[in-house]
């Protein structure tokens, strides 16, 4: 895996994003939040390759999404908030809209796709986060922009990717797998 080896990219401040995304960022272990994401993919993928087909379209209420209409969020979410780190660290310059989750999940069609493309397009979209994260210069790390009017750092983008994976990983274990 790449690695700029000079680099450590430290947990954000407090500063560095609105105080409610720290309810994710404070979910990332401590480390080298790059690693951190290989990690998860790779904790992420064994969960679930173990749900069948069938087990994908379960709800826990009937007013929450299904199994395959998370795993479509955490794609989204996670392009969403790459792209806010690409558009920062790159200086971009201009505010960004808000990601409306609820109106991107009614165009999904993510009960339509089949379990396997949903979990491998998850797969294939953390690639690439890792990859821009891998290759970002050290000086990105810090750059800032507005999205959905609050400010972020890339590095608080960073943790966030993560972090938000770490909540819907718990909700999945613990209102979907073990119900």
């Amino acid at each position: 895996m790449l690695k700029q080896l000079t680099a450590n990219f430290p947990a954000p401040e407090r500063s560095e994003a609105a105080q409610y995304y720290f309810r994710y960022i404070d979910l990332v272990p401590a480390g080298d939040i790059r690693d951190v994401l290989s990690h998860q993919l790779t904790e992420t993928i064994e969960l679930l390759s173990d749900v069948t087909a069938e087990e994908s379209l379960h709800r826990y209420a009937s007013d929450k999404w299904s199994m395959r209409e998370v795993v479509n969020h955490l794609s989204d979410t996670e392009r969403s908030f790459v792209f806010r780190a690409f558009w920062f660290a790159r200086r971009l310059g201009s505010e960004l809209p808000s990601f409306e989750q609820e109106v991107a999940m009614a165009a999904s069609g993510a009960n339509e796709q089949s379990w396997e493309s949903l979990v491998n397009e998850f797969r294939t979209v953390r690639e690439a986060t890792m990859s821009l994260f891998q290759l970002l210069p050290p000086s990105a790390w810090d750059a800032r922009g507005v999205a959905n009017g609050n400010e972020f750092t890339v590095r608080s983008l960073a943790y966030l990717t993560a972090g938000h994976v770490t909540h819907h990983l718990g909700i999945l274990r613990d209102k979907y797998l073990l119900a």
